[in-house]
């Protein structure tokens, strides 16, 4: 891996977003990864950060909320589609999704949560900020479409305290 600056192939990072990205927290002894769609990096407090979604019927909000750091690590070089689709229909509260896919993880030089080792891009992140998306601040078309059981994400912000690429 090498060091790069965090904005380096955004839009490469931007466009398999799209498609997914694995978002990986550690906390004590757990560990787990989800796939993410939705995300973005951007620059805020003077700080490059790293905004990631999860609903609090994830297993990955649960170590959120004991840990004050995560990973996003991006495939792009690498079809990592089945390890996506895996990450994002199975619950690491009834799995391990590590061992069941046979996924290594990197360790980050930089925060407790590791990265996973055949993505492109990885992001080491400190929580900034964290909150829930609050259902009456919402236009109505994103509500119905994303929110119709009422199951709202929690928006972290993490600041990108380092970036590397495979």
């Amino acid at each position: 891996m090498k060091s790069i600056n965090y904005f380096a192939d955004l839009d490469l990072v931007n466009k398999q977003l799209q498609e997914g990205a694995f978002l990986t927290v550690r906390s004590k002894d757990r560990l787990n990864t989800m796939t993410i769609g939705w995300g973005m990096i951007g620059y805020i407090w003077n700080k490059p950060i790293f905004q990631v979604l999860v609903r609090p019927s994830r297993y990955t909000y649960n170590l959120l909320r004991e840990v004050d750091n995560f990973t996003v690590s991006v495939p792009y070089e690498y079809d990592m589609n089945k390890e996506l689709a895996y990450c994002g229909s199975k619950s690491g509260r009834d799995v391990n999704k590590f061992s069941e896919l046979n996924l290594k993880t990197i360790e980050s030089p930089d925060v407790n949560s590791p990265f996973i080792k055949r993505a492109t891009y990885h992001y080491s992140c400190k929580i900034s900020y964290k909150d829930k998306i609050i259902k009456d601040k919402l236009n109505q078309g994103i509500l119905n479409n994303f929110y119709p059981d009422g199951d709202f994400h929690y928006q972290y912000y993490g600041e990108i305290v380092s970036a590397y690429k495979n």
